[in-house]
């Protein structure tokens, strides 16, 4: 297992890592709408929030050696169902065919009372 750490994405807010690479697989930890440059939260409306959070999820790719193409596996975790549609077309660039498998569920509550969070599994090496 190799812990993956990147400057370019906000630290974790708990006792876990921003990411794990082991056995081909890199699984990232589920990221919200910090800007690393500032911890400050991104959250003036639901597209800006996920768009932030794309950006930590690619920073993350980047460092382990990967990107999004790689990705197989996402999991979104919605504060309001309502907001799907806003945040699949912010998630939908970053994409690209075969898309990965996907769930989507909301939730009663996330960390810092944001609105998205998302966590992937790709593939490295």
């Amino acid at each position: 297992m190799k812990n993956i750490v990147s400057a370019n994405a906000p630290a974790p807010i708990g006792p876990y890592s921003q990411a794990i690479a082991a056995n081909g697989f890199l699984f990232v930890s589920g990221q919200i709408a910090i800007n690393p440059a500032n911890g400050e939260l991104v959250m003036d409306d639901i597209r800006t929030e996920a768009t932030q959070v794309m950006k930590n999820l690619e920073a993350i790719l980047t460092e382990a050696g990967t990107d999004f193409s790689r990705v197989v596996k996402t999991t979104i975790f919605l504060k309001d169902m309502a907001d799907f549609a806003a945040v699949n077309e912010t998630y939908a660039p970053y994409m690209s065919e075969p898309f990965p498998a996907r769930e989507t569920v909301q939730v009663a509550a996330l960390p810092k009372n944001v609105n998205v969070e998302i966590a992937v599994i790709a593939l490295v090496g």
